[in-house]
């Protein structure tokens, strides 16, 4: 089913593409990419957390996560959000930070992109956690801003994310794909068109990923 689904939204992109409605694209789709993303926050964070800390003398603060957590699976989108800042506010770094990256989760998927934008931009300037999470939260937050829809400066977001696209970044993938859309929606077709080129012919890009950039490649080039 879920392959059915997925080659459903492939097809509808290469027909929006053939029709060179790329700025609809992105508002239809960008929030599945930002999902994807999410995902992993959730799973590598969340590993890296539990990894990081000792669980015995942090057991109450898992145990806190862990309720807010379901509250915000439950759509207990206001009950999950206090939880949050109450860990952001109270527990200790490792779950603090987790709480700050699914309360920025939670403002994004509630519509309130320039919101989430802000909280994922406090995060990536936070000189205090890893790296690997400022990058992350830099990621999220120009997707935030991308799918604002108050314009912006293409740009800018595509500077900002330049970094991200190296080789030994872990977000590298999504930092691509991102900065593909942003030299289309630019005008810039030979940019976009050899990003997505690399993209879909990179081994060690998600599948899904290297799958998406091949459709948009292919309506490039048509």
């Amino acid at each position: 089913m879920a392959e059915k689904e997925h080659d459903g939204i492939f097809r509808e992109i290469d027909e929006e593409l053939r029709q060179e409605h790329y700025a609809k694209l992105w508002t239809s789709y960008g929030s599945y990419i930002i999902g994807a993303a999410l995902v992993l926050v959730i799973s590598v964070a969340g590993y890296k957390g539990w990894q990081s800390y000792d669980l015995t003398s942090r057991q109450a603060d898992s145990e806190k996560f862990a309720i807010a957590l379901r509250l915000s699976q439950d759509k207990k989108s206001d009950q999950a959000g206090q939880a949050f800042l109450d860990l952001t506010a109270k527990a200790g770094s490792g779950y603090a930070m987790l709480a700050k990256f699914q309360d920025a989760a939670l403002l994004a998927e509630s519509g309130k992109n320039a919101a989430a934008a802000a909280a994922y931009g406090a995060l990536a300037g936070d000189s205090s956690i890893d790296a690997v999470y400022r990058d992350l939260a830099l990621l999220l937050g120009v997707m935030n801003e991308m799918n604002a829809g108050n314009g912006g400066d293409k740009k800018e977001w595509a500077r900002r994310l330049a970094p991200l696209t190296a080789d030994n970044n872990p977000w590298r993938f999504t930092a691509r794909e991102m900065t593909a859309v942003l030299a289309y929606t630019a005008g810039d077709t030979v940019r976009a068109r050899e990003l997505y080129s690399a993209l879909s012919s990179d081994a060690f890009a998600p599948q899904s990923l290297r799958t998406r950039s091949q459709e948009m490649l292919a309506a490039l080039e048509s």
